[in-house]
């Protein structure tokens, strides 16, 4: 895959679909490699008439690892109440999605993001507003304090510590537990793809410390519920109503403070993009999409 500079970085990014075609940019989540937008729903939004970009964030994948910047000791902040010590922030990575737009000479695009991918699409979305076309919010929030938290279940999972036995197979069962957690109880895996993606995921690029960082930006960012109300462009809101790690509240949150924002709950989807879903995704992504170029 190829690899742009933007924002000073190494970005590696894939891109399917006519260059012709108005673009799709996917930003994935916390510590999330861009196969996580799996190649169904690419073909899916090809098939619809885009040209999709995915791309690894940064300290993520085979994009550029921050290693210089140290590891936040995020489990001593949140044993004291004191604040994250980000090494770096949100707009830094909303950012990043601007220098690869520049690169790859997309004026415009419209903006999907993931979890806390979401996040970065909203401050994309209101901080550079003339070059996004269209935003979507997958299973993300405003990050209020009022809003419920996770379950007890999905914090653990977000929060625990790497298994004491660090061998791959270990490590790969680790995240398949923390994964499952969170995920859509009505649209189970199938177990063999999910060892498949999770075995090439670790080969391709695996580093806890950038999702440390990541995690850390994520903490430390104030939330976006004014930033929110500055937003123009078209917006759905897609959220599942069994999310266990951003509660469906937090989507309906999303949704009230972006001017003429539309939700969509889907029953039965946690933290996650199941396959059976993919044409439903792609279609209210078009949706949204098509309702702004009109």
């Amino acid at each position: 895959m190829p690899q742009v500079t933007a924002n000073k970085l190494q970005i590696e990014y894939e891109i399917f679909g006519d260059a012709s075609a108005p673009a799709i940019l996917l930003i994935m989540g916390l510590g999330a490699q861009l196969g996580r937008w799996n190649i169904e729903l690419c073909t899916a939004l090809v098939d619809r008439g885009f040209r999709v970009i995915r791309f690894d964030n940064r300290d993520c994948g085979l994009s550029t690892k921050l290693d210089e910047l140290g590891v936040p000791d995020i489990g001593k902040a949140l044993r004291t109440g004191r604040p994250v010590d980000a090494p770096y922030t949100l707009q830094d990575m909303a950012a990043d999605c601007i220098g690869l737009l520049d690169a790859l000479a997309i004026e415009r695009a419209h903006v999907v993001g993931a979890s806390m991918g979401g996040a970065i699409a909203q401050i994309l979305s209101a901080l550079y507003p003339q070059r996004v076309l269209s935003l979507t919010c997958l299973m993300t929030t405003s990050g209020h304090p009022d809003l419920p938290p996770p379950t007890p279940e999905a914090s653990r999972a977000l929060f625990a510590p790497l298994p004491e036995k660090r061998d791959k197979e270990s490590l790969i069962e680790d995240a398949i537990r923390r994964f499952l957690a969170v995920a859509s109880p009505s649209y189970p895996s199938c177990p063999q793809r999910l060892l498949d993606s999770f075995n090439a995921e670790h080969e391709r690029g695996y580093h806890p410390r950038g999702v440390a960082r990541q995690l850390a930006a994520f903490l430390a960012s104030d939330h976006r519920r004014e930033l929110l109300q500055t937003i123009t462009a078209p917006t759905l809101v897609l959220h599942g109503a069994d999310d266990p790690l951003i509660p469906v509240a937090c989507g309906y949150d999303v949704a009230a403070h972006i001017p003429g924002a539309e939700i969509r709950v889907i029953e039965g989807l946690g933290h996650d993009l199941p396959l059976a879903l993919t044409e439903e995704f792609a279609d209210a992504i078009a949706a949204v999409a098509r309702r702004a170029e009109r």
